[in-house]
C-alpha cells in the first residue's frame, strides 16, 4: 500500500515545472456562528489540517467581504474548500460568498485558468444548490453514521479515484469508511430528473441510508469542481463523534483525497502580489481553540475564530 500511494502521488505531481506551482495555497471558506456569541466566524481546523497534510498552506476566506475583496483573494489563491456546516444554502453570509468564487471560477476555467473548487457536506449541498438553481436536497437519516460507498460505472475513469489503489476502492465499498453529518441529501432520483446537474456532474458514489438513496461523490465533466456529502478530512483529524472510523484504511481514505485536492491546485498558477500579501493572508496569524476537551456540544476538536 506505501509503494502504490507514492506512485499515485507521483503521478500526481507529473506535470511540467512551467505548469505545477509547488507553493500552492487554498482557501478554507468560512462560516458564521451562534449571532448571541461575540466573534462572527469559524473554520474547523480539521479542514486546515487535511490541506496541509497534502502539503498546500491555508488562506482563511472571510465572509461578509465585498465582492472586489472576494476577487483579490481569488487571484491570489489556488482553490477554495467549501466546508461542512449547517446554514443556509440560499442566504447565507456562506452561501452568498460561495456563489461568487464560483462564478468567479466557472469564468476562469472557461478561459483557461485553472482553479479547482471542493465541497465537503454542506460544500456538496452548495454546489449542488448553484449548479442546479433549486434546492434539491431531501431529508434522510445520516446526521451521524459511517457508510460504505457504491460505485458507479463513472469511478474508476474519474480524476479524483483512479490513482486509488484496488484495495482501498475495495475497503470504501466493503467497510463503513465515510462519515456522514448531514440530515439533507441530494436523492439519485432527484439528480437524475435534474438536467442541469445531469449535464454538470458525473456521480462517482451513492450511499444509502437503508431507506434513500443519495448520490454521496461527485465530479464536475469540464470544470475541476468535486464535492463529497461525506467528511473526508475527519477520519485523521476528528476524534469527538464515535461514529468516525479511524481504521487504517479509513485515515489513507483522508490522505489520498487530500493528496488529489492539492494535486489540482498545483495546477493553478494565481499567486499574491507580494510576499507580504501572502504572510498577512495565511491562517498562521490565527490560533486554533481546542473545543473537544468536556464539550459535547462541539463537533470538532478544534476550530479557528474570526
Amino acid at each position: 500500500m506505501l509503494l502504490e500511494f507514492a506512485t499515485f502521488v507521483s503521478c500526481l505531481l507529473f506535470v511540467s515545472s512551467a505548469q505545477r506551482n509547488d507553493s500552492p495555497i487554498i482557501g478554507v471558506l468560512a462560516q458564521e456562528m451562534n449571532p448571541r456569541l461575540s466573534l462572527s466566524s469559524y473554520i474547523a481546523a480539521s479542514y486546515v489540517k487535511f490541506v496541509e497534510s497534502a502539503g498546500a498552506r491555508v488562506v482563511p476566506v472571510l465572509i461578509n467581504q465585498t465582492a472586489e475583496e472576494y476577487k483579490s483573494v481569488f487571484s491570489s489563491i489556488n482553490g477554495i474548500l467549501y466546508p461542512g456546516g449547517s446554514l443556509s444554502i440560499i442566504s447565507s453570509a456562506y452561501a452568498k460568498a460561495a456563489r461568487i468564487f464560483y462564478e468567479l471560477a466557472i469564468e476562469a476555467n472557461q478561459r483557461g485558468d485553472y482553479f479547482p473548487v471542493w465541497g465537503t457536506c454542506l460544500g456538496f449541498e452548495q454546489l449542488a444548490y448553484l449548479t442546479s438553481g433549486t434546492v434539491v436536497l431531501s431529508s434522510t437519516n445520516t446526521s451521524g453514521v459511517a457508510l460504505p460507498l457504491i460505485f458507479t460505472n463513472e469511478t474508476k475513469a474519474s480524476r479524483m479515484f483512479q490513482g486509488f489503489p484496488a484495495e482501498l476502492l475495495e475497503a470504501l465499498a466493503s467497510e463503513p469508511l465515510t462519515a456522514n453529518v448531514h440530515k439533507w441529501s441530494l436523492g439519485i432520483e432527484t439528480f437524475n430528473t435534474d438536467q442541469e446537474l445531469k449535464k454538470f456532474y458525473k456521480v462517482l458514489s451513492t450511499s444509502t441510508d437503508g431507506e434513500t438513496e443519495f448520490v454521496s461523490t461527485l465530479e464536475a465533466y469540464h470544470y475541476p469542481i468535486y464535492a463529497t456529502q461525506w467528511h473526508p478530512e475527519k477520519n485523521a483529524f476528528e476524534w469527538t463523534r464515535t461514529f468516525i472510523p479511524h481504521t487504517p484504511s479509513a485515515v489513507k481514505t483522508s490522505s489520498y483525497m487530500a493528496h488529489f485536492f492539492v494535486s489540482e491546485a498545483r495546477k493553478s498558477l494565481h499567486r499574491f502580489d507580494s510576499e507580504e500579501d501572502e504572510e498577512k493572508a495565511l491562517i498562521y496569524n490565527y490560533n486554533p481553540v481546542y473545543t473537544g476537551k468536556n464539550n459535547h456540544r462541539s463537533a470538532f476538536e478544534q476550530i479557528y475564530l474570526f
